[in-house]
């Protein structure tokens, strides 16, 4: 089978889980070497044929398979064949951290740039503007809102951001 060292990593295996789901996982992980049709896949797997299609096509919207298809001269019919590209997993995942980066990063400036008031007994967290047009009384219990620090958050945040960084070989951004 191809790429037998790269899914023995967990991360990629996490990150094909959290792509084609538990019902597509059995597709994603035993990629065949070469071209294969869905059927031969979901016969040699013991998949239902959509779960297996429904795989494929994720895998290609993330450009981990291709296919090519190849009309039956006699009934007309179109196959796909499809052929697995993992190689592309390790820049598909650097893509993903560079967004998690920068989700984190904006993420960051808005807790860093605005006050926050909680509804304990409902467990809402508002801004300062919201809390301010609603009497700083909660919509749903009518209890007061209370100021909340968020500098943990914000610590978790660094944290995060630093490491991400760190993995990436980016530069450090300021932190205020």
């Amino acid at each position: 089978m191809a790429f037998d060292e790269l899914l023995n990593d967990p991360v990629i295996q996490k990150y094909l889980h959290e792509l084609v789901g538990p019902t597509g996982m059995p597709v994603a992980a035993a990629p065949p070497d070469g071209e294969v049709t869905d059927e031969e896949l979901a016969e040699e797997l013991g998949l239902e044929l959509n779960d297996v299609r429904r795989a494929l096509f994720i895998l290609y919207e993330n450009d981990l398979a291709t296919y090519r298809r190849v009309r039956d001269e006699d009934s007309g019919w179109l196959t796909y064949l499809w052929t697995f590209h993992y190689e592309n997993i390790p820049e598909n995942l650097q893509s993903e951290m560079y967004r998690l980066l920068d989700a984190l990063e904006e993420r960051l400036e808005y807790e860093r740039s605005h006050e926050f008031y909680l509804s304990e007994p409902a467990g809402i967290r508002f801004e300062f503007s919201e809390a301010m047009e609603l009497g700083f009384q909660c919509p749903e219990t009518g209890a007061p809102l209370e100021p909340i620090e968020n500098q943990e958050m914000i610590n978790a945040m660094e944290r995060r951001i630093d490491s991400l960084q760190s993995e990436l070989n980016v530069g450090v951004t300021q932190t205020v």
